[in-house]
């Protein structure tokens, strides 16, 4: 009996690793199976399911997706630059800084729950009061872009702190220069 416990343990040993075995191999070839494609489905703001989707190539009907894409080079853009600058007595907005207002357009319509305020900023030349108003008008002008971008109203807010706030202390042409702004920021 003593020797029989042994060989029924050693005989259930190999059955068990004789089906592992058989468990792991395959006669289905990775190449042989069919593999589904399917595109990407933007999200919608009501949770709805967009009217076309991509078609899987299997004839399988793709199931609703919740993810959203993401452009990623807009959001680098967006986290790389927050600051417009202006000319000097000037609110129209630089071709140069176009792009970064359009990359921060993209990131508030891509998540409508992101807010953003828009501070503008003036030199320290002028009067306080004309400065206020010079700094405001620098705000919209940025808002207006943004919203033109298709942002919404509700997502932006602008207010100026005119010369109160100076980007560089200094009275020469360059220091003037980094503080005719806009900055955007996150709220």
């Amino acid at each position: 009996m003593k020797t029989l416990v042994p060989r029924i343990a050693c005989l259930y040993s190999a059955l068990a690793a004789a089906a592992l075995l058989a468990a792991c191999s395959s006669s289905t070839k990775l190449n042989e199976v069919p593999v589904e494609s399917r595109t990407p489905i933007a999200a919608t703001g009501s949770g709805g399911v967009p009217g076309s989707s991509g078609a899987a190539t299997t004839g399988a009907t793709p199931s609703p997706s919740r993810v959203t894409t993401i452009d990623a080079a807009a959001t680098a853009a967006a986290q790389a630059g927050r600051v417009v600058y202006f000319d000097y007595d000037s609110f129209v907005l630089k071709d140069e800084f176009k792009p970064l207002v359009e990359a921060h357009a993209k990131a508030l319509v891509g998540n409508r729950g992101k807010r953003l305020v828009i501070e503008g900023h003036t030199d320290e030349r002028g009067g306080r009061e004309y400065n206020l108003a010079l700094g405001q008008k620098r705000a919209e002008a940025v808002v207006r872009t943004l919203t033109l971008l298709g942002a919404n109203d509700n997502q932006m807010e602008s207010v100026s702190f005119g010369e109160e706030r100076p980007a560089v202390t200094g009275t020469d042409d360059a220091s003037w220069a980094k503080n005719r702004r806009a900055e955007l920021r996150d709220r």
